[in-house]
């Protein structure tokens, strides 16, 4: 038996898989970093586009869904003592003021701030939302833990203006809380909701975006709602967009109601 021979082959069979190894090892590796360099963080994609937004929350946050009903409103409950006109079922009061509000040229929401801290039910829970002149009002909605319910018709303070610009009536709706429902689950963090905008082609180059956590209306019962954490991402100061924050849908307000689309 010529066992140099067989040495022979042993050590060039060995040779020749260690080679071809090498190679696969190299060819894989190479594979992987194309498809990350082909597929960019969502930071990148960002950056590139010239598109900013302030400072994300760094930590993760949990929430639950909760459960409203609108309040029907009672004599007692109002500062003045007085029970001003109540529509329907007694859910919207209709407010009349007997000295309108002369307001400046540009609004400042701080101009009405007394008032309503003053002067209307649970004024301190409202926060401002929009100035319409076209409508002639000033819309304000109620908050939930310092997060603002979002085109809520059942949370809303009206303000109307007359031709002189002077503040002369609201109206009022108001959102009782009930219960929080389910254990608290992670939201999705602000960038991915920012990445589901990007996606779906709702992010123009060179804007720039602020974040902000609040809630919108999951399930419209007949006497309650159910509401789900939702990102708002304001672009460019004006637009708001919204991104549900459990499911990551995208949602729409269309007359004041909710619609999330896919």
């Amino acid at each position: 038996m010529d066992w140099s021979r067989i040495k022979t082959i042993f050590i060039l069979s060995f040779l020749v898989l260690d080679i071809y190894l090498v190679y696969q090892f190299l060819n894989t590796k190479d594979e992987a970093t194309y498809e990350l360099l082909k597929e960019a963080s969502i930071e990148d994609k960002l950056k590139n586009e010239d598109i900013q937004y302030s400072e994300l929350p760094k930590v993760l946050q949990k929430e639950r869904y909760i459960s409203v009903k609108p309040k029907v409103f009672s004599k007692d409950e109002m500062p003045s003592g007085k029970l001003p006109q109540a529509g329907g079922d007694g859910t919207t009061l209709r407010v009349t003021l007997e000295k309108p509000i002369k307001l400046s040229g540009k609004f400042d929401p701080s101009e009405l701030g007394p008032y309503i801290k003053g002067f209307v039910a649970y004024g301190a829970e409202y926060q401002f939302w929009e100035k319409d002149d076209a409508t002639k009002t000033i819309i304000y909605y109620q908050q939930y833990k310092d997060k603002t319910m979002y085109h809520n018709l059942n949370g809303k303070l009206t303000f109307h203006l007359n031709a002189q610009n002077e503040v002369y009536a609201y109206d009022q709706t108001y959102l009782v809380f009930q219960e929080e429902l389910s254990e608290r689950q992670e939201v999705l963090p602000a960038l991915g909701a920012i990445e589901t905008l990007y996606k779906k082609g709702l992010l123009k180059p060179k804007s720039k975006i602020k974040v902000e956590l609040g809630y919108s209306t999951l399930v419209q019962l007949a006497a309650s709602q159910v509401l789900a954490p939702t990102w708002r991402i304001i672009v460019d100061g004006k637009e708001s967009l919204f991104v549900q924050g459990f499911e990551g849908q995208v949602i729409q307000f269309d007359s004041e109601e909710n619609k999330a689309t896919e």
